[in-house]
């Protein structure tokens, strides 16, 4: 597999971060202990490295009808400045991504304006389906991947923070963005104001903002972060505690709780899938179908959260059990840093999916008890 480094691996080399293949790229596993991580992003703040992901332009006056078409929400009625989680499916209606979308104002000339978000290993296929759905509209589809850096600051701290890298007279820029939405913020950083696009957007179950940023420019940004942080209050993260962070969130990834093979529907998605927008798009009369035979409610197998009753964790692929058959399959489990306990999403039989349903997961040969629990696991204090 070739291997892509971001922007920032000389800063990683710099904080000895040990690093592992992530979707091609170079990425920091972790600095020094992932359960430090982890915690720190908890109880503070973690500041991570997500130049791998895709970031891909969408405009043109036909933009807001074309992503209609392409995904399988409906784009069309996102206000601007917010952003939507949505999916891209083939016409079997198999997800070949999910990703976020921003509405950002429209261009001088009235030009509707997105930024599509894919995963790090989807980023040039999601860029490819982009273009060729894109006969017959009015659009420009722009793959910036290769030029875009994304920073993402989270945890409690994560708002405190950036707003000490942002003019005071910008402040309510921060403080009053919502959740899924962004903004056009000044950062001063090297002594000088620039505008960047800041998302109250993440993937740990916690406050927390994404920054998107020039190649040129990251390093800088990197550097401005971890230097008005005081001792305590921000870590680098890397993959490793990424991971057990959005497991305890109960967030899919892609690769594990999503697939070609899957459906929306099993993954607990259905309300993502727009089946009512006017007009059609990529998948639908195979997600109607799908929703018709009653995937995930009534037939096949659907994504539920399991809590660990021992103290061993289940794996990804781990056969999860009813009175010793096979009733499905763990998709992602680690033992939980934050609530001492193992957890685990897996796809069940539909019969099983009730919470406080009993069931046990395959450990090589040894089973271990489990029981059905209501995602996400973990929810931050309010």
């Amino acid at each position: 597999m070739t291997e892509n480094y971001t922007a920032l691996y000389e800063e990683h080399k710099k904080l000895g971060a040990s690093f592992t293949d992530f979707g091609g790229w170079q990425m920091p596993l972790k600095y020094s202990s992932e359960l430090a991580e982890h915690h720190a992003v908890r109880k503070a703040a973690g500041i991570f490295d997500l130049s791998h992901m895709g970031e891909v332009w969408v405009t043109g006056p036909d933009a807001a009808a074309f992503l209609d078409y392409a995904l399988v929400g409906k784009i069309s009625a996102m206000a601007v400045g917010k952003a939507k989680y949505s999916l891209i499916c083939n016409e079997d209606g198999g997800i070949i991504d999910d990703l976020i979308t921003y509405r950002r104002p429209a261009a001088a000339d009235g030009t509707d304006r997105f930024l599509v978000v894919p995963n790090a290993g989807n980023a040039k296929t999601v860029a490819a389906a982009l273009a060729e759905r894109a006969a017959g509209f009015d659009v420009v589809v722009d793959d910036v991947s290769a030029e875009t850096s994304l920073i993402a600051v989270q945890g409690p701290k994560a708002e405190e923070l950036l707003l000490r890298l942002v003019p005071a007279a910008q402040h309510s820029l921060v403080t009053e963005l919502k959740y899924y939405a962004a903004v056009e913020v000044p950062f001063l950083v090297a002594g000088a104001g620039q505008d960047l696009l800041l998302a109250r957007t993440g993937y740990t179950g916690e406050d927390g903002f994404e920054i998107f940023v020039a190649n040129d420019d990251a390093a800088a940004l990197w550097q401005a972060i971890v230097a008005i942080a005081d001792e305590g209050e921000l870590v680098p993260a890397g993959l490793a505690s990424r991971d057990s962070l959005r497991l305890e969130a109960g967030m899919p990834l892609y690769g594990n709780e999503l697939s070609l093979e899957g459906d929306p529907f099993a993954a607990g998605l259905g309300p993502v899938v727009a089946l009512s927008k006017e007009g059609d798009f990529v998948g639908k009369a195979a997600l109607a179908a799908k929703k018709e035979a009653g995937a995930g409610t009534t037939a096949g197998r659907r994504l539920v959260g399991l809590k660990g009753l021992g103290r061993r964790a289940g794996r990804g692929h781990y056969p999860v059990l009813k009175d010793g058959a096979v009733v499905g399959e763990v998709t992602s489990g680690q033992p939980s840093p934050s609530l001492g306990y193992p957890v685990a999403m897996a796809y069940v039989d539909v019969a099983l999916i009730g919470p406080g349903t009993a069931l046990d997961i395959d450990l090589r040969g040894k089973t271990e008890p489990f029981e059905v629990v209501a995602l996400p696991f973990y929810k931050r204090p309010k």
